[in-house]
């Protein structure tokens, strides 16, 4: 089982006797008040991440010393929910082997067929651009970094940190962009495309695991300059290598298309406190800022029902990132067949 599936598995008090493969991010060594020794052990998948404590007494303690930091490991034990969320008790730990690894690592077919169909819908909608020039961009970016985008994560935390969160996320803003067009044909849909595959491209080494891991690792271009800044220097960098040639008689100007597709990478937070250098000042500047943030924040609230607590029926305990307490959602309608 994966972790989101354990965890899902357990809402509402139940307990789930699984084993699930994943990375050993962090091993903390620890001590209680009374100075008893445990092990904090944060493990990481390709859809969650768990925190385990092995407490001296008990034989994941033994097996804690034996395992360091991005090794990957299988977990057995009875799971469920408790003052510390998801939880296991009597659980053992043991190390995988390569080929169980790579399987891990390759994602079960479904998961494999999934991620190949969320990228299609950015491939699709990149081949249907109309100006040559953004599609040009995009598809040289594609084909430079798209083993690295399909893997990014969108954060390290509070929405689609995860590996391939980059690429859930940029899709769905895609297919929100998508749907919107037809409702304010006055958007430049080809800008507002492109947009949305670059406004997150510094993501790729702010967030980015490595090729044979989980872990969302410090990296050093990302913590120097932060993923704005990046954006705007791989889409200038891109722009530089394109072949011009055919681009002199095209309306509106080159030089013009270059700057708005900058300026919806560096406006894409909204706010200057929030980090954007400047606000947003174009319709498709706002409109993805605002598509970014209702995919985020919709995101939020998937996790917050997913590993919060209920402090009364249908009201969940307080959310960090949403600043509220979430209630649960209104139910669809059930018609009768």
């Amino acid at each position: 089982m994966t972790i989101k599936s354990v965890r899902e598995a357990t809402r509402d008090g139940a307990t789930c006797e699984a084993t699930l493969a994943a990375q050993a991010e962090k091993i903390n060594r620890k001590e209680t008040a009374a100075g008893k020794p445990f092990y904090e052990l944060i493990l990481r998948d390709a859809t969650d991440s768990l925190t385990l404590r092995a407490w001296s007494d008990k034989p994941a303690f033994s097996a804690c010393q034996k395992i360091t930091p991005a090794s990957f490991v299988e977990v057995s034990g009875n799971f469920s929910q408790g003052s510390f969320g998801l939880d296991a008790a009597h659980w053992t730990l043991e190390s995988l082997a390569e080929e169980e690894i790579t399987a891990l690592l390759e994602g079960s077919l479904e998961q494999r067929a999934a991620n190949e169909a969320t990228y299609e819908v950015i491939l699709k909608a990149v081949a249907q651009l109309q100006d040559p020039r953004l599609q040009q961009l995009c598809e040289q970016f594609l084909q430079q970094y798209g083993t690295r985008f399909r893997r990014a994560a969108a954060a390290r935390s509070n929405h689609h940190a995860r590996r391939g969160g980059l690429l859930d996320h940029t899709t769905r803003m895609m297919q929100s962009a998508q749907a919107l067009l037809p409702v304010y044909p006055n958007l430049n849909g080809d800008l507002l495309i492109a947009g949305i595959l670059f406004h997150d491209v510094g993501k790729l080494w702010e967030t980015c695991p490595p090729a044979q891991g989980f872990g969302i690792l410090p990296d050093l271009r990302g913590e120097l300059m932060g993923h704005l800044s990046i954006g705007v220097e791989i889409v200038n960098a891109l722009w530089r290598d394109l072949p011009k040639d055919d681009w002199e008689k095209l309306e509106p100007a080159s030089e013009e298309v270059r700057l708005h597709l900058l300026h919806l990478i560096a406006a894409h937070h909204g706010q200057l406190e929030f980090g954007s250098p400047v606000l947003p000042k174009t319709p498709e500047a706002i409109a993805l800022h605002l598509i970014d943030n209702m995919d985020a924040r919709l995101e939020m609230f998937d996790e917050a029902y997913a590993r919060g607590q209920e402090s009364s029926p249908g009201i969940f305990e307080w959310s960090r990132p949403l600043a509220v307490s979430p209630v649960a959602p209104l139910r669809k309608i059930k018609k009768n067949e």
